[in-house]
């Protein structure tokens, strides 16, 4: 059982038990994994004549087929992909249907879920029933981004609160994705050593030299909310900054960028230019693969952003975390301490996981 005190001031960090042991890891991630919101995509999987997405979610972890099903009216929502009478897989590949019909024994249902007929059951009692019907995935939007969650543990309006509170000005709907700046990455260390690099600045001094000349570290700012939190990058010298509206809560004041963390595994980085999503997908307990998808706002801004340099600060960032992961593979390391005034972000996650962990 994990425990991280509220006081940051005495707390210690997750024991090294969490990101060694294979087994606490299928059984934590497939909890974290679950409960939160998980970005699946944008408005672009539904390209013309395309209504239905199946997907695996998180192939070798949770192993859930879904279908993702664009409504008459538009509204996305995401459903079970397993048919109801045997467990056949209904979708395999992403198509326009009307209805969603089963090819094993030819049970039929509506874009809904809802159960409408099947042959040869005109005998049976008590059909159907309301689990007869697909289940279905909680599901949200926000701007072009399409969210679910298997099983909430958390508002996804707070969530949504939280992200208009500072890049609501944006026209984040209309940003444009780059295929050209989007990359994969594969890090050999466990996803949550991963995030806990993220999520502190503390670092940048010490790992990023380039990074360092654009924000101003004396003044870098963690913003907490309760499932997500912020960090706020403040300019230094000519880097690019927001052209923030009257009324923003940092009027007046020289952001470089917003890095917001999604718990327990997306980040989320405005910048002039526009935005970077990074999202980190557990593999095993010491393999990571990390997507970096880019959508350009205003390109002419993207050689003096903070963000210019993206591919250069991950090879820094996945160094050091890698040598995190051999580390805590010593004998003579269990936990360590945060820093008060660092290490608000790193702390915020680690109490997160161990408050889910117990609850489930």
């Amino acid at each position: 059982m994990y425990k991280v005190n509220e006081d940051i001031r005495k707390a210690t960090t997750l024991p090294a038990s969490f990101y060694r042991d294979k087994t606490t890891f299928y059984k934590a991630t497939d909890r974290l994994l679950s409960s939160s919101w998980q970005l699946i995509g944008d408005d672009d999987l539904f390209a013309e004549n395309i209504n239905s997405v199946p997907f695996i979610f998180y192939n070798k972890i949770l192993n859930e087929p879904l279908l993702l099903i664009k409504q008459n009216d538009g509204a996305v929502q995401c459903l079970s992909n397993v048919c109801t009478h045997r467990g056949n897989l209904l979708i395999d590949k992403p198509g326009k249907h009307n209805k969603l019909l089963c090819g094993y024994h030819g049970r039929r249902f509506g874009l809904d879920g809802n159960f409408e007929q099947m042959p040869e059951f005109e005998k049976a009692e008590d059909f159907p029933r309301a689990c007869d019907s697909l289940a279905k995935i909680e599901t949200q939007t926000w701007e072009q981004f399409i969210f679910i969650n298997l099983n909430p543990s958390f508002d996804f309006k707070n969530l949504a609160e939280s992200l208009n509170e500072r890049v609501g000005f944006l026209p984040i709907s209309s940003f444009i994705k780059s295929t050209e700046r989007s990359k994969e990455y594969k890090v050999n260390a466990h996803w949550a050593l991963y995030c806990d690099n993220y999520l502190e600045g503390f670092h940048i001094p010490f790992v990023h030299p380039a990074l360092n000349q654009a924000v101003e570290y004396s003044t870098y700012e963690t913003v907490l909310y309760d499932y997500c939190n912020l960090q706020i990058g403040y300019a230094k010298d000519d880097t690019e900054t927001f052209d923030l509206p009257e009324g923003h809560p940092d009027y007046g004041k020289n952001v470089a960028a917003y890095y917001y963390w999604v718990f327990p595994n997306l980040m989320l980085n405005f910048y002039p230019w526009g935005l970077s999503v990074n999202i980190v997908r557990p593999i095993d307990h010491q393999t990571t693969n990390v997507s970096f998808i880019s959508y350009v706002y205003d390109e002419t801004k993207i050689d003096s952003s903070a963000g210019a340099l993206l591919d250069k600060v991950e090879m820094e960032d996945e160094e050091v975390v890698q040598g995190v992961q051999k580390g805590i593979q010593s004998r003579y390391y269990n936990t360590g301490r945060f820093s008060p005034t660092r290490e608000q972000g790193v702390h915020h996650f680690h109490r997160l996981i161990a408050e889910i962990i117990r609850e489930n």
